[in-house]
């Protein structure tokens, strides 16, 4: 089946910030504290024909419907895991309380105070003009990069010019942040490889080879994941993927391999993997090791608003 034809089904999620009528009805950032970081979830609320539509991104994976959920007044309920033979279902209870989403997690006598802050709009124009590109990547050693988590995890090395991560291990970050640039990197991804590029630390771009048709194509190369599929097909010339990507705001355009493949389309929430859910600040770029090894990077450069 085509690209194209794929398409078809990818997944809509919500497209309204705030609406007039229910104080639930929106885009909702949460940070939940966690063991050493935070984890970071979205809910979109949308109502149609006076029925409501509940999105949930969870900390991984990516956005998905949440069938169960109830509206009653301003209050809202829904589960975000099910029962399994480890435990008892997850669920999230909240309140339209003061602009904000109150309540708690609970699974089964474990209980997590839940705040959440509307999403911002960051409506921008494009730049006048872009700085001349800045290396992120020397290609002598990781300056301007750390590993996340347990250092002693990382797979990342640098090989003949190139940032190489060898093995399963930790994902890597940026020590710069960044608001709205122009990204330029090149990727030599092996068959059955996956990992992905994160735009300020929030938004994955999908990097992997060989899942073909059987994955959503929301989930394929270049996808912002599980948000924006590409809208055509764009083959690699040589061993090399080599991605241009502007954001602003929240418009995202990926030119990959010299095809316009997402076109000024806005990435609506966060994906899985996020590190923080705070939308309006900068953030890093970080590139995922945790998944699979044997990807190259090289000539990775950013420009950002003169």
């Amino acid at each position: 089946m085509s690209l194209a034809a794929l398409s078809a089904f990818s997944q809509t999620t919500p497209s309204a910030f705030s609406q007039k009528g229910n104080p639930l009805v929106g885009r909702w950032d949460f940070n939940l504290p966690g063991p050493g970081t935070l984890k970071s979830n979205w809910v979109g609320v949308t109502e149609k024909s006076s029925a409501f539509e509940v999105w949930f991104q969870p900390t991984g994976g990516h956005v998905e419907i949440r069938p169960d959920a109830k509206v009653v007044g301003n209050h809202l309920s829904f589960t975000i895991a099910a029962a399994n033979d480890k435990g008892p279902a997850t669920t999230w209870d909240l309140d339209a309380v003061d602009g904000k989403l109150t309540g708690v997690q609970k699974r089964g006598d474990k209980v997590i105070p839940l705040v959440g802050t509307r999403a911002p709009e960051l409506k921008r124009a494009a730049p006048k003009a872009w700085s001349t590109p800045e290396s992120l990547f020397n290609g002598k050693d990781l300056t301007g990069w750390e590993p996340m988590g347990d250092p002693t995890k990382s797979k990342w090395v640098v090989k003949e010019g190139l940032l190489v991560n060898e093995d399963h291990g930790a994902n890597l970050m940026s020590t710069k942040k960044f608001t709205d640039f122009k990204l330029h990197f090149e990727v030599s991804c092996p068959d059955h490889a996956n990992s992905g590029f994160y735009l300020r630390g929030r938004y994955e771009v999908q990097i992997e080879r060989g899942e073909g048709s059987s994955a959503p194509p929301n989930r394929l190369m270049g996808a912002v994941y599980g948000r924006l599929a590409p809208e055509k097909d764009a083959p690699k010339k040589g061993d090399y993927d080599v991605f241009d990507i502007t954001l602003v705001g929240r418009t995202v355009t990926v030119v990959r391999n010299g095809v316009t493949t997402i076109s000024g389309k806005e990435i609506e929430g966060l994906t899985g993997g996020a590190l923080d859910a705070n939308e309006g600040d900068p953030g890093s770029f970080y590139i995922q090791g945790d998944h699979t090894g044997g990807l190259k990077f090289r000539n990775v450069t950013v420009s950002v608003p003169k």
